[in-house]
């Protein structure tokens, strides 16, 4: 029996929290990945494979070991990976609920038909005319259809404005569907969830903080679990009626007048390390509990803390990159106690690497965490630490 792991580039979700996890289960992986020859060699088994086409991920299965469990933390393999493991009569998502999630169209139609939240939404095809969203109210947002990772995602002011921003997306990726949709203010959170289809529950809450406007770059984010049990209700029934109570869920949204508003559902774990952080701050096996729901367990089997009481506080911060250019110096992966609260920091772009500034999390060049019993043990350790090292662009 095999895990079967779809994905496209390796990513530290995978290195350093599926593959150990499925090992300490006791459990053989195989990568399925359109990118094999971009995976380090100390994954012993990867298999190339069309992982967008869920005939391509049955057939690669249907080549190897008897499947156990087929699992995706890729935002773009929810659906075939999804498709796959119910052909093969797996446990996995529904479908329908991966394709809604991910289409933020879809996302916004389910909401609105079931009578919980109506954002005004227009959709952009490669050909249609930017006019037909001059009945939005603006401001606006401009964002991929399917996006992730704030990528050509911008906040626009009036129609001349949405109309070059279309057009400078469109010059790179002609073949892109769009969404403009009302700009929803507020201090923006996350919603974490695991869930085994039947019990769903909540492994933790961020408070974000972005960067400055047009571009929506999350620059840090804090610990920050509690919300009002009315917007818990009103979270899970907008997840409910999306139908993502599978496996990790990570939601987005603003507070809003007292209600919680998604801006979007990606139907996997936090990403940029803050799954592997939050398995920290949890202390619990969490890449275990996403590999065994797939498996078929009971959530009632996985003992999970209730997020409000764990006594413990963590920031994490994002070091970006100011502009575009080669990075000549930064510190590596760096583990130590400062004061009160422990440090950890991981690059996330190697020196040598000469890139272009997005306006995205493709930006980032490390990520810095601390944590600590209380908020100033760890902001004091947080200066500390980025006081002492540099991260040099030439």
């Amino acid at each position: 029996m095999r895990l079967y792991l779809t994905a496209l580039n390796p990513t530290d979700s995978v290195l350093d929290g599926f593959l150990p996890a499925a090992a300490r289960l006791g459990l053989p992986v195989t990568v399925l990945t359109d990118q094999p020859d971009g995976w380090p060699p100390v994954v012993a088994d990867v298999t190339g494979c069309d992982v967008r086409d869920a005939r391509a991920v049955i057939d690669a299965i249907h080549h190897g070991p008897r499947p156990a469990a087929v699992l995706s933390n890729s935002d773009h393999l929810q659906t075939p990976t999804a498709l796959a493991a119910e052909y093969l009569g797996l446990p996995g998502k529904d479908w329908r609920a991966t394709l809604r999630c991910k289409d933020k169209r879809l996302t916004r139609r389910t909401l609105a038909d079931a009578g919980l939240d109506t954002v005004a939404t227009v959709t952009l095809g490669p050909d249609d005319d930017v006019a037909v969203a001059a009945s939005l109210p603006f401001p606006a947002v401009v964002k991929p259809r399917e996006g992730v990772a704030s990528e050509d995602t911008y906040l626009v002011t009036d129609l001349a404005e949405l109309t070059a921003r279309v057009a400078e997306v469109r010059a790179r990726r002609p073949e892109v569907s769009l969404v403009v949709e009302e700009y929803l203010a507020g201090e923006l959170h996350t919603f974490d969830t695991l869930g085994d289809g039947s019990a769903l529950a909540v492994t933790g809450g961020w408070h974000t903080t972005l960067g400055p406007p047009p571009s929506f770059v999350e620059e840090s984010l804090d610990w920050s679990p509690a919300l009002p049990a009315p917007v818990v209700a009103d979270l899970r029934a907008q997840l409910d009626a999306l139908g993502a109570g599978f496996g990790a869920c990570h939601t987005e949204f603003v507070l809003q007048e007292g209600r919680a508003r998604l801006i979007e559902v990606n139907y996997r774990l936090i990403g940029d390390r803050m799954d592997l952080i939050l398995a920290e701050l949890l202390e619990v096996p969490l890449f275990e509990y996403v590999i065994r729901v797939h498996l078929g367990e009971s959530l009632a089997a996985m003992p999970l803390p209730d997020p409000n009481t764990v006594p413990r506080y963590v920031r994490v911060e994002y070091v970006c990159a100011g502009r575009s250019g080669t990075l000549v110096a930064a510190p590596g992966a760096i583990d130590l106690q400062l004061g009160d609260a422990r440090v950890g920091c991981r690059p996330l772009r190697n020196v040598g690497t000469t890139s272009a500034v997005t306006g995205t999390n493709r930006d980032y060049l490390a990520v810095v965490h601390a944590v600590g019993a209380d908020p100033e043990a760890v902001a004091v350790a947080l200066r500390s630490f980025r006081a002492s090292h540099r991260w040099d662009i030439a």
